[in-house]
């Protein structure tokens, strides 16, 4: 069975990085919920069944998912689906925390403080140049990891409700919404299990 992608150490460093910020979502997304029907057919044993040669002699509509075991599917959540959200969901936690909190250390910002000065400073004649009054000011990097983390947060409650819908489909287990399924194994300490691993 697949492991998770090992959690990043956080860090602001880290957050304000957004290519190893997206490369650890990326990666992760792409090990458990982008091949979570390979994971799924791994769970199969098809010679448990049986071969039936007589299932050659005709053609049939190819079947295009089979039922994966309750308990092996309810193992697979509990080991690697849930604790790969948890990794991600603290990340963007964290990151969000770091985005809405002051940042003495950020590197630009004497260039920003002066660019505003300077655009304050400014005359502008809209009659001999209409396009003078254009001032597009840059935004702290707080702001821009702001912008990132609310669209990575929502590309991740469309990968989780995609994945939860397969596994649904193919484990048949009617545990409600993902959210509901998530927290329930949060609040039996399954987010203690990924901490001790670490």
């Amino acid at each position: 069975m697949a492991r998770p992608l090992a959690s990043p150490t956080l860090s602001p460093q880290f957050c304000f990085s957004s290519t190893a910020l997206r490369d650890f979502l990326r990666l992760s997304r792409s090990s458990v919920d982008d091949t979570l029907n390979q994971h799924l057919n791994a769970l199969i044993t098809p010679a448990r069944e049986g071969f039936d040669p007589s299932s050659t002699s005709q053609l049939r509509p190819r079947q295009l998912s089979r039922q994966v075991d309750r308990a092996q599917c309810s193992q697979f959540k509990e080991t690697v689906l849930f604790p790969a959200w948890h990794d991600r969901s603290r990340v963007l936690s964290y990151c969000t925390l770091v985005a809405t909190s002051p940042d003495p250390d950020d590197p630009e910002a004497a260039l920003l403080k002066a660019e505003n000065e300077k655009s304050r400073q400014r005359i502008i004649d809209e009659r001999l140049d209409p396009y003078s009054a254009r001032y597009f000011p840059r935004e702290p990097r707080t702001q821009q990891l702001a912008s990132l983390i609310r669209q990575e947060q929502s590309v991740e409650n469309i990968v989780r409700s995609k994945t939860w819908a397969t596994i649904d489909e193919r484990c048949g287990l009617s545990e409600g919404s993902w959210e509901q399924a998530f927290e329930a194994w949060r609040r039996r300490g399954g987010s203690s299990v990924c901490s001790n691993v670490e």
